[in-house]
């Protein structure tokens, strides 16, 4: 009986070896460089493709695992609220991010997602922190895991993506100055500027170069090339920066993301990321938009070249950071944030149903609404954007219930013409329906409003107060999920995956928790 169980044992201990050996052991990559890219399009990525090196993208697509149809789990998206999701997992009902900006119930003006009087900048009168960022990220939960001893920094042309994807542990966020074109940060991160950045806004600082800057297309075979055959050949272009807005218009071209990939690189050289076996982190955001946020339809070739140009850096970033780590201890996860600059098309001129719905004219239509019922009062405090914010006050004072009066809202509103939908606070915070989910997503009680107006397509919202006026279109913009390097096998996968599980599937990789409001599932 006793040679029989050891029999067993033997035959039991040589499989699992035999199955141990056949399966790979992986350690954890000593450095994650996440990459996003503003407004990076899978329909102009794939375009441009005869154009590229055989480095960047197309070594990315070839040997990483590419998830074609990617989207974010909530709506509305803009460069804030994306690069929040990405470095939190969770969407702006939980991190708080709904936006750029929002309107501050208490005083009624828009702030700035990371404004924070409190940390003053440091080569900037702006100032910044991650305070309204209300859940932890990606580069908190590493630095918690390793008890400090990652290193972790954020680069970005803009400083709500730098803040946002920075977190609120990080070692550093550094960002582009619009005033001064110089490279800056907050004292939130820093004491001092650290010595890599101020030798690099020494030598390299738009500031020192902007009066002799041009931007024109990187080679003659871009300046000949056209995704956009509709209308016919474009001459090449020639631009120069001048002016009091020289610095907003170099962020928002092509040549920004050299100084994003120089960054990087004089970063992990001064501060000794990826030299040992903690995991480092570094996040950066790269510019693939129209220039200066123009419509794409008046400035086509550059668009063209802005993908070449970041080909080209994204080849020089990922080959930098092989040479030095080894290629399977380095992990790239590259996205995109979701949306793009909409086109300002005359829909009136070629007949296709529009108008414009005035939200300011809305508001006092409302008022005189709610008078009749309730007596006179302005009952509409505010409105912001495609929200309206109740006079809350003056509700309680009266007693009517925030449910009524939002009720009766509604259904005021739904009889407008150019109004699709309308959504009040209590459905969005009750209701987790399929239909309303991505608006609920991008819904938060403390900075939303308490009616979500959601204009027919074609449509503009105008705030004659501010004259802000927005064009509304439910356009599905492709983009990516390419995760590439770290000893990753080739794949395209066509299942659609959303952005909320980019977070948990690096934390996975990397062996840390995923970010505390982050319930998504890893990728993989």
């Amino acid at each position: 009986m006793t040679n029989k169980y050891i029999y067993i044992t033997l035959l039991a201990v040589l499989g699992f070896n035999l199955e141990a050996e056949g399966q790979e052991t992986r350690t954890a990559p000593r450095m994650v460089v996440s990459i996003a890219i503003d407004q990076l399009r899978s329909d102009y990525l794939e375009a441009f493709m005869p154009l590229y090196s055989q480095g960047g993208f197309k070594q990315l697509l070839a040997e990483g695992i590419v998830y074609q149809n990617a989207s974010y789990p909530f709506s509305p998206i803009d460069r804030a609220s994306a690069i929040a999701a990405l470095s939190s997992g969770v969407t702006p009902y939980y991190n708080k991010i709904i936006g750029e900006r929002w309107l501050n119930r208490e005083t009624l003006r828009p702030v700035y997602c990371v404004d924070d009087s409190k940390f003053p900048g440091i080569l900037t009168t702006e100032t910044a922190s991650p305070n309204q960022l209300c859940s932890s990220t990606l580069g908190d939960e590493l630095k918690v895991a390793t008890n400090g001893r990652a290193i972790v920094y954020a680069i970005a042309p803009n400083r709500d993506a730098a803040v946002l994807s920075a977190g609120h542990a990080a070692d550093g966020a550094v960002w582009l100055d619009d005033r001064n074109g110089q490279w800056c940060s907050s004292q939130y991160y820093f004491s001092g500027f650290p010595a890599w950045a101020q030798a690099y806004n020494q030598l390299q600082a738009p500031n020192k170069k902007i009066q002799t800057t041009v931007w024109e297309p990187v080679n003659e075979f871009v300046g000949n090339f056209s995704y956009f055959m509709q209308t016919g050949l474009q001459e090449p272009f020639k631009h120069t920066f001048k002016g009091n807005q020289c610095y907003q218009e170099y962020k928002a071209s092509a040549l920004v993301n050299e100084d994003i990939t120089n960054l990087a690189m004089q970063c992990m050289a001064s501060t000794g990321m990826g030299n040992d076996k903690v995991t480092d982190l570094m996040m950066l955001t790269y510019y693939a938009g129209s220039y200066n946020h123009h419509a794409v339809s008046e400035y086509q070739v550059e668009l063209q070249d802005t993908y070449v140009r970041l080909d080209y850096e994204i080849s020089r970033l990922v080959k930098y950071f092989e040479e030095r780590c080894g290629k399977d201890n380095v992990l790239f996860v590259l996205t995109s944030t979701g949306y793009s600059d909409e086109e300002t098309a005359d829909y009136q001129k070629y007949r296709i149903p529009s108008g414009t719905f005035y939200l300011s004219r809305t508001a006092n239509l409302m008022n005189m609404y709610f008078g009749a019922i309730w007596g006179q009062g302005k009952y509409v405090e505010a409105y912001f954007r495609n929200q309206i914010y109740l006079n809350h006050k003056l509700l309680e004072t009266k007693k009517i219930s925030i449910a009524e009066a939002t009720s009766r809202a509604q259904e005021f509103l739904a009889m407008m013409s150019g109004v699709r939908n309308v959504y009040t606070s209590l459905q969005l915070i009750t209701d987790n329906n399929e239909h309303l989910r991505k608006i609920r997503n991008g819904f938060n009680a403390e900075h939303s409003g308490d009616i979500v107006i959601e204009t027919a397509p074609g449509w503009r919202l105008l705030n004659e107060d501010t004259q802000e006026n927005e064009l509304m279109r439910a356009s599905y913009i492709p983009f990516p999920i390419i995760v590439y390097g770290a000893g990753m096998k080739a794949e395209r996968i066509t299942t659609p995956v959303t952005t909320d599980r980019i977070a948990p599937t690096i934390a996975r990789a990397i062996r840390i928790r995923a970010p505390n409001a982050c319930s998504a599932a890893p990728l993989f």
